[in-house]
């Protein structure tokens, strides 16, 4: 069943309308109600078109959150064969906020990263709502310590609120982990590629999302904090997040004119959510799409095109 956000409301309205009409029809067999569900089912669309064809910052902040959206753990399960997946940072503990391992993608061998968030209260709280902690920055860099050792390339699924700001977190050193990361990211001599699923927030994405290639789902968000941290510091009333969406440029279209994201990923009508199996085969081709790009080259040259990719993000856009 469809979990509905807030400006769907008279989604929600019509399309329950038409399923309360299918319902009496199924208890009463007699009734023939098929031209009236018809109607419904054809305002519904087109009410769902006009919906998504002008989705504002904030909104789509909403849909890349949604509960529903197809998590990293839905993609590996769909994308890659032979998965093994490997724990903990060798350091002190396995963060579940992380999932990685070794993988077939096409049959091709790689290695595979993303932040899970879970689906169900339990998995949330085990996946701590995909905010990682320093072990699970520590597990990424050994991951692709690995991947670099064995010439693998590196497939990275970003989604998170960002990195996880706990006192114990910090202490364990969040931020030194984030920066080693992000300058793993930079130093494999191996294609690395990402995917923003979802959220891509804050170093918290970064350190995953420093790639020779980045591509963000049509929905996904991508930025420096979450709007209603943005809020929060600039105006004092994290009520004005929708202000800051505006302001602070974190849709895929905006990135993509910016030089941050290579490319956009379509989404099925009315968001991945709605139809998933859609969404993650389109991810499937970015991603063979941008491993191809990226094939015959040599270690060196995948370092030099990453590190000239970030020192020249935002030329192309940062006076529009």
């Amino acid at each position: 069943m469809t979990q509905y956000l807030d400006f769907e409301k008279p989604l929600a309205e019509i399309e329950g309308k038409a399923e309360e009409l299918r319902a009496l029809a199924r208890a009463n067999e007699e009734m023939d109600i098929t031209d009236e569900a018809a109607a419904l089912d054809e305002k519904a669309a087109k009410l769902l078109d006009e919906l998504y064809a002008s989705l504002t910052p904030w909104r789509k902040c909403q849909v890349a959150r949604h509960p529903q959206r197809p998590h990293c753990k839905d993609y590996i399960d769909a994308l890659f064969t032979e998965y093994t997946p490997l724990a903990g940072d060798r350091n002190f503990a396995d963060d579940l906020a992380v999932m990685g391992g070794l993988a077939r993608f096409n049959d091709q061998p790689v290695v595979v990263i993303g932040h899970e968030k879970g689906n169900d209260t339990k998995s949330r709280i085990e996946r701590n709502f995909g905010m990682a902690r320093p072990e699970g920055y520590r597990k990424a860099v050994r991951l692709m310590e690995l991947a670099h050792k064995f010439g693998l390339p590196v497939i990275t699924l970003v989604d998170t609120p960002g990195a996880y700001p706990g006192k114990g977190a910090e202490e364990r050193g969040q931020s030194e982990a984030i920066a080693r990361s992000t300058e793993k990211c930079l130093q494999i001599g191996v294609p690395l590629v990402s995917v923003i699923i979802g959220e891509g927030g804050s170093g918290g994405a970064v350190a995953f999302a420093t790639a020779n290639r980045v591509a963000m789902m049509e929905h996904s968000v991508y930025s420096v904090i979450t709007p209603e941290g943005c809020a929060s510091i600039l105006w004092k009333d994290s009520e004005k997040m929708r202000e800051a969406a505006e302001a602070m440029r974190l849709t895929a279209e905006e990135l993509l004119k910016l030089g941050v994201t290579d490319r956009i990923i379509p989404e099925p009508k009315g968001g991945a959510h709605r139809d998933p199996d859609t969404a993650i085969e389109a991810v499937r081709g970015a991603i063979a799409d941008m491993l191809a790009d990226l094939d015959g080259k040599d270690g060196k040259t995948l370092v030099a095109d990453r590190r000239r990719k970030y020192l020249n993000m935002g030329d192309k856009g940062l006076a529009a």
